[in-house]
């Protein structure tokens, strides 16, 4: 009963979170966009498949900070530090996560919550056990636990683990804590990118194939 209260609560709160925050920061993200129309053609926002509330797809949005179709090139969606495909205002935005922002309006229309495992790719559930299947029992979210525990630096089970965890311990107090270390993981870079023997389930796992494209 208590964990239902306060999931309501956590809805009431992200719809208020993401509605002042759309507000506020409107002007950057228009000043944003521009940024990205200026420097490579190609449209403003990445679109792409992911897996939502119990596993539900939806088209997660963020600001471009690649090439145009840069999924299907090089290391596909596998990035690395210096990888040519990022644009100069693209890697600014990466730094601080800036290009996750248009989720915001993900939030607000309760496709995702501000705190909840970070929306993995659809193709990656058939190789979910049962227990990692657990992942997908909350909103996914902007920022979460495994976010702030590694980030990019540990392995997919690790962070899946992680997420698991999150979901059968969840609270608006974890909510809180999460919040506070996203500010400073933001602020440091840490995790920023990751090694690729941090792949899913191989090393070729974020190259696109035909078989798995979800764009």
């Amino acid at each position: 009963m208590i964990r239902k209260i306060q999931l309501g609560v956590k809805r009431v709160l992200d719809i208020l979170v993401s509605a002042v925050a759309l507000l506020l920061l409107s002007p950057l993200l228009v000043c944003v966009a521009i940024l990205i129309k200026l420097e490579s053609p190609g449209p403003v926002f990445f679109s792409q498949a992911r897996a939502g509330y119990r596993g539900k797809q939806f088209r997660m949005r963020k600001f471009r900070t690649m090439i145009k179709n840069a999924e299907a090139a090089g290391a596909g969606y596998y990035v690395e530090r210096d990888d040519a495909r990022i644009s100069r205002v693209g890697k600014l935005l990466r730094r601080f996560s800036l290009d996750e922002l248009p989720q915001l309006l993900h939030i607000f229309t309760g496709q995702m919550s501000v705190v909840g495992p970070r929306p993995g790719l659809p193709y990656h559930l058939q190789h979910y056990t049962a227990e990692q299947m657990r992942r997908l029992n909350l909103r996914p979210g902007l920022t979460g636990w495994s976010q702030v525990n590694g980030r990019n630096q540990i392995t997919w089970p690790e962070r899946i683990e992680k997420d698991v965890w999150y979901v059968d311990h969840f609270s608006l107090w974890l909510d809180a804590k999460i919040i506070f270390r996203t500010f400073g993981v933001l602020l440091s870079g840490e995790g920023l990118y990751g090694a690729r023997e941090n792949f899913f389930f191989s090393n070729q796992d974020d190259i696109p194939s035909p078989a798995r494209r979800d764009l």
